[in-house]
């Protein structure tokens, strides 16, 4: 088993304006995050969030702590997320065993000493991907399915965005500290999410892209409303989206994509919304 810890540090809105594509993707880009028998996460100083991938296939993988979280097991200051996007797996939490199918989620609070993710069958594995942030208090653990979730149906087909938003680890399904979590789906013929676009000072936020079909590639948009950018991302990759930047995506065909967030507001209505004829 290997595990991987990437640190990535905060960036002003003023110099990212300046980076050129190499350096954008350097900074906001989480590109190997599903790799067989390992974990691997980057740990991103907006909001100290953590986000990470465990893909269980011949062994079962144990969470510990990278060096650059320092503590003395992974969620002893902190909550966890985790989402399946591959084949059934379990995560074991001290004792408990939680059994995960693809879009399933799995609250973890702060003070279990111990948690490992394992497949069910390794021609299948469970791809298990999980967000994480500081907790100041210990909540209950907490599996959550997308008929557990508060489902919001946003878009439509003349707009090219007709998606259905399901939230799974937010304040009205499982208490948490800060950490929220939740899976939008687009319906085929929809390539646009998130549309019109918004920034939210207050909590910042990291997108996870997958069942983006092999041979197509999805446009993350990026930066203050009047200087956007764009970042191509292929499937199981993640950017990291500052408080102070736009997220929204264009693809090559539909797709699915988790996003977390972590920050001072759980109120997800929280957005500063930037008109369409506006953006840069």
């Amino acid at each position: 088993m290997k595990i991987n810890c990437d640190i990535r540090y905060p960036s002003h809105q003023d110099d990212a304006k300046h980076y050129d594509t190499a350096t954008l993707r350097k900074h906001y880009l989480i590109e190997n995050l599903m790799v067989a028998d390992e974990i691997n996460m980057t740990y991103s100083m907006f909001d100290r969030i953590v986000a990470g991938g465990a893909v269980p296939v011949n062994e079962e993988l144990t969470l510990t702590p990278p060096a650059e979280i320092r503590s003395e097991y992974f969620t002893q200051r902190r909550e966890l997320g985790i989402i399946n996007v591959g084949g059934d797996g379990i995560v074991k939490v001290d004792d408990k065993e939680y059994r995960l199918a693809k879009t399933e989620a799995l609250y973890v609070g702060r003070g279990n000493k111990k948690i490992s993710f394992k497949s069910i069958d390794k021609e299948a594995p469970a791809y298990f991907y999980f967000n994480s942030c500081p907790a100041q208090c210990a909540y209950p653990d907490k599996m959550v399915s997308l008929k557990d979730a508060v489902v919001m149906h946003a878009g439509s087909m003349e707009g090219s965005n007709d998606r259905t938003i399901n939230r799974l680890i937010v304040k009205e399904v499982v208490q948490t500290c800060q950490l929220q979590m939740g899976l939008t789906q687009l319906k085929p013929g929809s390539t646009w999410n998130t549309m019109p676009a918004h920034t939210h000072d207050r909590r910042m936020e990291v997108y996870f892209y997958f069942d983006v079909p092999e041979g197509q590639a999805v446009c993350h948009f990026m930066g203050q409303p009047q200087e956007t950018r764009h970042i191509w991302m292929q499937n199981h990759q993640a950017v990291i989206s500052p408080q102070w930047s736009i997220h929204s995506a264009c693809a090559t065909s539909n797709y699915t994509f988790i996003w977390g967030m972590c920050g001072e507001n759980d109120d997800y209505d929280d957005m500063d919304w930037c008109a369409t004829p506006d953006l840069r």
